[in-house]
């Protein structure tokens, strides 16, 4: 098999292979080569020292130098460089608490997580694949190098990277590998938020979301998110859904494209469902403000995972208003496109689409239909530059103040009821009418 390598890539290892050091790319730079997809880095493992490595090139960076990575800068790019090495126990599930350089490939293939991840390359030697790697990627399977519970044991964020994988390249996990995941999925309570945050949104924004699933299945989000476990064993019991309320969630995943803010909200956007839900007295159950408490719900589980603010705010603004139902006219779009933003409204149909898709048939066409009127009422909105903010309006503080209202709340006051007036009818948009002294009575 021959993998096309990058020029700085190959002109680093030719340069250590003429001083007599083995070197290779390793890693998932081959698994996505060997796929056919665009490799992120270019890693590169070799029986050279760290000072070694630094004697030949003429730019280097310590990024890991007491795990024996240094970093070889060529045209502004950087590749990272690590002695082979064997890892010494693991104290907290993530790191070793030391580590041995080694002469052995092998050696240090066997520390790596994944079979899909342990195959090494260069252009004299060809694809060095002792752990089954090939027949892996040829099999779609995801499977531990060596024994699945002791490379669990040493890092328990591989857990997550098992499903993740899985998601992002429509792979099945291999039976001994998902039962050392059931049992040590506690484990993932000692890896910190962040790194648990970067492997769900990795997951989340696959081609298959829906993978998911399989970190419920699996004793992950027991651990990681427990809001979602009461999720899967929630019926919704009603004429407008036809799959629990975890099940409904999974589903609507694949109904929106791959975004960030999109694939988290859908993720979080029935999460209050199970602390909302009432029977009526025919049985049907209702999950009335489950919008709202989902919104605080997100907002926690958000601090908790520690993810950046924007994300957070955006995601929880579309969960609050995700339930919001309203006729597509263009007075209404007006009304939701000021609550909700003006450049998150279409997010929002996106949104209330997924969440459709993912429902009951019972009464789906009329559902689309004004998702579909409404995008278009919106799309005309825009092209006309209706007002739908305080920043649209044509008056402003200072206009008010020219006309004698003293500076304070009371201008924040009449600047809304302005607003409400041109949202209901935007030829009311201009200093002619909305100071016009009949008019201004109205606004006080």
């Amino acid at each position: 098999m021959i993998i096309k390598l990058p020029e700085n890539a190959k002109k680093i290892l030719d340069t250590m292979h003429k001083a007599g050091f083995e070197a290779y790319v390793v890693g998932g730079c081959v698994r996505d080569a060997l796929l056919s997809r665009e490799p992120g880095d270019w890693d590169i493992t070799t029986n050279a020292l760290p000072e070694d490595i630094k004697k030949l090139f003429k730019r280097t960076v310590d990024t890991g130098i007491e795990h024996g990575t240094v970093t070889v800068l060529m045209d502004k790019e950087g590749y990272e460089v690590t002695t082979y090495r064997i890892d010494g126990k693991y104290e907290d599930n993530r790191h070793p608490s030391e580590v041995t350089f080694t002469k052995s490939l092998t050696e240090d293939m066997r520390r790596r997580d994944f079979t899909i991840n342990a195959m090494a390359y260069n252009e004299e030697e060809g694809l060095i694949d002792r752990f089954g790697g090939i027949e892996d990627l040829e099999n779609k399977l995801i499977r531990c190098v060596g024994e699945p519970a002791e490379r669990f044991s040493e890092d328990a964020l591989r857990i997550m990277r098992a499903v993740r994988f899985s998601a992002q390249l429509d792979y099945d996990i291999e039976e001994k590998t998902k039962e050392a995941i059931k049992e040590l999925a506690p484990t993932l309570s000692k890896i910190s938020a962040e790194r648990i945050q970067t492997e769900l949104v990795k997951l989340l924004v696959s081609g298959h979301p829906e993978k998911a699933q399989v970190m419920y299945e699996l004793g992950i989000t027991k651990v990681i998110l427990p809001e979602f476990d009461v999720c899967m064993e929630t019926s919704q019991n009603n004429p407008h859904h036809m799959y629990n309320v975890g099940e409904h969630i999974i589903k609507s995943l694949g109904y929106v494209r791959n975004d960030k803010v999109l694939r988290l909200t859908m993720f979080l956007h029935d999460i209050a469902k199970p602390l909302t839900i009432t029977t009526d007295d025919e049985g049907v159950n209702h999950f009335h403000g489950h919008a709202q408490l989902g919104e605080k719900m997100a907002h926690d589980i958000f601090r908790r995972l520690k993810f950046d603010r924007n994300t957070m705010d955006r995601v929880c603004n579309l969960i609050k208003y995700h339930d919001d139902r309203f006729p597509a006219t263009a007075k209404n779009v007006r009304r939701t496109m000021n609550r909700v933003g003006e450049d998150e409204f279409p997010f929002l149909l996106d949104v209330k689409y997924a969440d459709t898709m993912a429902q009951s048939e019972y009464y789906r066409e009329e559902k689309l239909k004004n998702i579909e009127d409404s995008r278009a009422l919106y799309e005309n909105i825009k092209k006309e530059g209706e007002c739908v903010s305080l920043k649209k309006l044509a008056v402003n503080g200072k206009d008010l103040i020219a006309l004698g209202v003293t500076p304070g709340k009371q201008i924040g006051e009449v600047l809304g009821a302005m607003l409400e007036d041109v949202i209901d009818e935007p030829s009311h948009n201009t200093k002619e009418y909305l100071l016009d002294s009949e008019q201004l009575k109205k606004f006080f």
